[in-house]
């Protein structure tokens, strides 16, 4: 009994000890930036003096910067109007987290006057305020979309809770698919008929950059990153392509609302490039981690996933309905709560303007989950013999000869497409090269530019010589 009493007069020592915590010693704890300790302490001193702009000022960053953004809007609001120092600049970052662009904008722009005033630097306030005006442009254009269910799952295995169709290929996090280890994040979109794959990895810039790779003879080629600006700014990730072949979404952290924003761009096959990435907008990107934008067509249904207002190492996994064309709400004719509302998608029901097409989708999504997958066919190659039939084995044909020709036809398929990628290697030298540079490679690259396309006649060619083989047996 009395080694309990003496446990317990230690406990309460200790809590006071804690709890006793000075001013001071809070002031120390935030110059380090050690906001979450410090926190409890001058929330206590705003308690007792509502009306002091330091202290204000001191909880209301501790707030900010310990993701409590709304929190964070009373207390710096009470700092800039005691005029406090940077009040301006952490309110204005407040506002924007909140969805208060139009605030923010305001905020920003008498902090950088008053920093023209005093002649001190303006830079970062106006790459803050030019933020805050694109992210009030993205608001005024919220996507009118369907949002019908969302779940909560754990950050590393977020991937089992999308339930999409065979005929919209398969995910994998790229451990998975490549049988490594490590803390790798990124994810691999394999098509439907598992003949290509796109992924991230880390690139020459040490960021992320997503690559494709082709299977063919059962060997996946050497990486090839995406072409386009797709790679240019930040991590590039989380890679989803359409059946159209054409059309990518995916995840960069490198311009947008904050963390990974969701970007969409299509293939131009007459220049060999992506077309400049467009940002998806809201509700689907926030200032929080936003990726894994799929769209199976299929079961018309897409999933999202996004971390906002989640705790560490949760997800949140959004179902929506696609729109066949982007469809917004009128910013000027809505009230700014409700805008904000949908923006961040604050309730699932605020989206529903149809209750039919509601449970219709919520039964294919029920259906989808419950869906067990086919067990994929074995599929060595793809070949086209007619409108109605396609081989996948070297077992499927009927012909010795066209089996014969057909084996001619891959290698040469081979040899075609390393020549493609040397040519595309050389074509990126030339781009970056100087002038006495690209004097030098512009006749390989012809040369080799012929020799292409006299392979691709050659193929054709023999496809056409497969096919009839096959026919005539």
């Amino acid at each position: 009994m009395k080694g309990k009493y003496i446990l317990f007069l230690f406990c309460s020592l200790f809590l006071c000890e804690v709890s006793a915590q000075t001013l001071e010693q809070a002031r120390a704890l935030f110059t380090k930036g050690e906001y979450e300790k410090a926190k409890p302490v001058f929330k206590r001193y705003v308690k007792s003096q509502p009306s002091n702009g330091n202290y204000n000022y001191w909880y209301g960053v501790c707030c900010l910067k310990t993701g409590e953004a709304e929190e964070a809007v009373k207390p710096l609001e009470m700092a800039v109007k005691k005029r406090v120092a940077s009040g301006q600049l952490y309110l204005g970052q407040a506002y924007n987290e909140t969805y208060r662009f139009e605030e923010a904008v305001e905020c920003f722009e008498e902090y950088i006057a008053d920093l023209k005033k005093r002649k001190r630097a303006t830079e970062e306030a106006e790459k803050l305020l030019e933020k805050s005006k694109a992210d009030l442009r993205m608001l005024k254009g919220v996507e009118d979309v369907c949002i019908i269910d969302s779940f909560v799952v754990d950050k590393a295995t977020f991937l089992n809770a999308y339930k999409i169709s065979e005929e919209s290929g398969k995910l994998f996090t790229f451990n998975e698919f490549f049988q490594t280890g490590g803390d790798h994040e990124g994810t691999v979109y394999e098509t439907e008929i598992g003949n290509k794959i796109y992924y991230s990895e880390k690139g020459e810039r040490g960021s992320l950059d997503i690559l494709s790779k082709n299977k063919l003879q059962n060997e996946w080629s050497n990486g090839r990153p995406l072409p386009g600006s797709i790679n240019d700014a930040g991590n590039a990730n989380y890679p989803y392509v359409m059946a159209d072949g054409v059309t990518i979404y995916y995840a960069s952290d490198g311009e947008g609302l904050g963390g990974y924003d969701i970007f969409v761009t299509r293939y131009n096959t007459n220049t060999d490039t992506y077309l400049v990435p467009e940002n998806v907008g809201m509700p689907f990107n926030s200032p929080y981690n936003d990726y894994m934008y799929v769209i199976d067509e299929y079961n018309n249904l897409g999933w999202f996933a996004s971390d906002r207002f989640q705790p560490e190492g949760k997800v949140c996994i959004y179902v929506f309905i696609p729109n066949n064309s982007k469809q917004t709400y009128n910013y000027e004719a809505m009230d700014r709560k409700q805008m904000i509302r949908l923006a961040q998608i604050h309730s699932l029901k605020e989206t529903w303007k149809d209750k039919q097409t509601v449970a219709e989708a919520l039964q294919r999504l029920e259906a989808a989950i419950s869906h067990k997958p086919k067990e994929r066919r074995k599929i060595d190659f793809e070949f086209v013999i007619d409108d109605n039939t396609t081989y996948y084995l070297m077992t499927d044909f009927k012909s010795a000869k066209a089996k014969q020709l057909f084996l001619r036809y891959r290698q040469m398929e081979k040899d075609y497409l390393q020549q493609e990628e040397k040519l595309n290697n050389l074509r990126q030298q030339y781009s970056t090269g100087n002038k006495q540079g690209k004097e030098r490679m512009a006749p390989a690259i012809l040369d080799l530019e012929k020799r292409i396309l006299q392979m691709s006649e050659e193929l054709a060619a023999l496809e056409i010589n497969v096919r009839n083989a096959e026919k005539t047996k």
